[in-house]
C-alpha cells in the first residue's frame, strides 16, 4: 500500500528532480522552493439558528520574486495548512510556465459549503477577507485571489465589496480580486478559461504526430475517447470542448458517481440532466457507475482528472488503461504512480501546465481592471473602418459587390471574448511548445512535468538575480 507524501512534500520532490538538471546554486533553489508566509486564521461564525462555530481558514503566499502573488480561495472540508502551501507553491510554478509575471498564492476555507445557508456563506467570505486585509495579505499589488473549488464570481464579488468598503484604494480595487461577475469588473471567458485551456493543451499534444506514434494512436483529437473525472466547471468546459474539438466524451464522474457509454456522451445534455436532477446519475442511455473511482479505470485514449489532489496512485494506478493523462485538477498523480505511468510509455501532460487557464485570463482580468480599458475597445472601431476600406478596394479592382451578410462578418471587429481566448490559445501553444522543447533536449529521465518545473525554475532563478539578491 503507498503512503501518499504530503501534497506539499508531492511538490518539492518534483521541484528537486527538475532542480538536478539545473546549474543553479543549493541556496537559490531552496529560495525558490519554500513558503514565504502562511497564515492561518481563525474566527467565530454565528449560524443562523443563533449557534457559535469556529472557522479555520488559511492563505499562503509561496514566492514574492514577483508582485502580486496570484491564487484561487477553495471552500473544501479537506483544506489544511499543507494542501493551501502545496497549491501556493504549484500557482507560482504555473505562472512562470506561462509566462504570467505573478507570485504564486493560495488560500482556503475548511468548510462544506452544502452545510451552510447563502447568509452564512455571506458572513463567511466577508470575515475572511476581512482578515486578509488586516494582514495585509490582499490588494491589486500585494496578492490577487480567484474562484477555485467551491468558490465562484459570487464569492469574489463578495470579497470586492469588502475590500472597497474597508480600503481607502478606490482606483485600483477592481484588481484586488479577479473571477469577478463581467457586470463588477470581471472579463469575458474567465468562467470556462481553464477548461478552454485544458482543451488547448490537449489539441496541441495530440498535434505532434511523433508523440501520438510513440502511444499506438493517431495525430490529433478527432475521435479520441475521453474520460473526465470531475464535472464542475474546470471538468464541464473541458469535456465540452473536447466534444467540440471532435473527441468522445465516453465517462464523466462527479462525486456522487459515474455515467458510462462507449458511444459517447452528449456533454450538454448531461449538464442539463443535472442540473434538473441534481446529480448525472441514472442519465438515460449510459451505465451507472456507483463508485466514481472506478471512472479512472474505463477504457479510453485520455483520461482527464478533472477533480482533487491523490487521485490515481500506486494502488490504482495499474487499472488505468489511458495513454494520455491530462492533469486538469493539481495534483492528481501522486510520484509514485506518475513513475508507473512514466515506466509503460504513457503520456503526462502535467498540472503546472495544463490547468493554467484560469491564471492566464485571470491576468488578463487584473490588467484590464488596472488599466480601466476593456480588451478591444481602443482600436476597435479603427479596425472595422480599415477592414471597410479595404472592401471598397477590393470592390473597384475586381468588380465583385460584397453582400450586406458579408460586409457585416468581415468588417466585425473582435469581441473581448474572442481576443481573450485567441491569446489564451496562443499561451498555450507557446508554453506547451517551450517544455517539449525542454523535454527533448534530455536525452533520459526529463519528462513533461520535469520540463515544465526546469522552465519554471530557470524563470524564477532569473527574476532573484535580477534583483540582485543571488549573483
Amino acid at each position: 500500500m503507498e503512503t501518499v507524501l504530503p501534497f506539499f512534500e508531492q511538490v518539492n520532490l518534483n521541484f528537486d528532480k527538475a532542480g538536478g538538471y539545473t546549474n543553479y546554486p543549493p541556496g537559490l533553489l531552496e529560495q525558490i522552493k519554500i513558503c514565504n508566509s502562511v497564515y492561518h486564521m481563525t474566527f467565530p461564525l454565528k449560524r443562523d439558528d443563533g449557534k457559535i462555530e469556529t472557522i479555520h481558514a488559511w492563505r499562503a503566499e509561496h514566492s514574492h520574486h514577483k508582485l502580486p502573488t496570484k491564487g484561487g480561495i477553495r471552500y473544501s472540508t479537506l483544506v489544511n495548512e499543507d494542501e493551501i502551501m502545496a497549491l501556493a507553491a504549484l500557482m507560482t510554478y504555473k505562472c512562470a510556465v506561462m509566462d504570467v509575471p505573478f507570485g504564486g498564492a493560495k488560500g482556503g476555507i475548511q468548510i462544506n459549503r452544502e452545510m451552510y445557508s447563502v447568509s452564512e456563506l455571506e458572513r463567511i467570505t466577508r470575515r475572511y477577507t476581512y482578515e486578509l486585509i488586516r494582514k495585509n495579505f490582499i490588494g491589486p499589488g500585494i496578492d490577487v485571489p480567484a474562484p477555485d473549488y467551491g468558490t465562484g464570481a459570487r464569492e469574489m464579488a463578495l470579497i470586492l465589496d469588502t475590500y472597497n468598503a474597508l480600503t481607502p484604494d478606490k482606483l485600483d480595487a477592481l484588481a484586488c480580486v479577479t473571477g469577478k461577475p463581467v457586470e463588477q469588473g470581471g472579463m469575458y471567458g474567465r468562467k470556462e478559461a481553464t477548461g478552454l485551456g485544458v482543451y488547448y493543451g490537449l489539441r496541441e499534444a495530440c498535434n505532434f504526430g511523433e508523440d501520438m506514434k510513440l502511444l499506438g494512436i493517431s495525430p490529433g483529437l478527432e475521435g479520441k475517447t475521453v474520460v473526465v473525472q470531475g464535472f464542475g466547471n474546470v471538468g464541464y468546459h473541458a469535456a465540452k470542448f473536447l466534444q467540440e474539438g471532435g473527441a468522445i466524451i465516453t465517462g464523466i464522474a462527479e462525486y456522487a458517481g459515474a455515467i458510462h457509454n462507449s458511444r459517447g456522451l452528449d456533454v450538454e445534455k448531461v449538464e442539463s440532466y443535472r442540473n434538473e436532477n441534481g446529480s448525472i446519475l441514472n442519465f438515460a442511455g449510459a451505465a451507472t457507475i456507483k463508485n466514481p473511482a472506478d471512472a479512472l479505470e474505463l477504457e479510453c485514449d485520455i483520461l482527464v482528472p478533472a477533480a482533487l489532489e491523490n487521485q490515481i496512485t500506486s494502488e490504482n494506478v495499474h487499472h488505468i488503461k489511458a495513454r494520455i493523462i491530462a492533469e486538469a485538477a493539481n495534483g492528481p498523480v501522486t510520484p509514485a504512480a506518475h513513475d508507473i505511468l512514466k515506466k509503460r510509455g504513457a503520456l503526462i501532460i502535467p498540472d503546472t501546465y495544463l490547468n493554467a487557464g484560469g491564471v492566464t485570463v485571470s491576468y488578463f482580468e487584473w490588467l484590464n481592471n488596472l488599466s480601466h480599458v476593456r480588451f478591444g475597445r481602443v482600436g476597435r472601431r479603427f479596425e472595422e473602418n480599415s477592414r471597410k476600406d479595404l472592401m471598397i478596394a477590393i470592390e473597384k479592382i475586381t468588380g465583385k459587390r460584397f453582400s450586406e451578410e458579408e460586409v457585416t462578418q468581415l468588417v466585425h471587429g473582435p469581441e473581448e471574448k474572442t481576443l481573450v481566448n485567441s491569446s489564451l490559445e496562443d499561451t498555450m501553444s507557446v508554453a506547451y511548445n517551450e517544455i517539449r522543447e525542454i523535454r527533448n533536449q534530455h536525452i533520459e529521465g526529463v519528462d513533461l512535468r520535469t520540463a515544465s518545473f526546469i522552465k519554471a525554475i530557470h524563470k524564477i532563478a532569473i527574476s532573484y538575480m535580477e534583483l540582485g539578491i543571488f549573483p
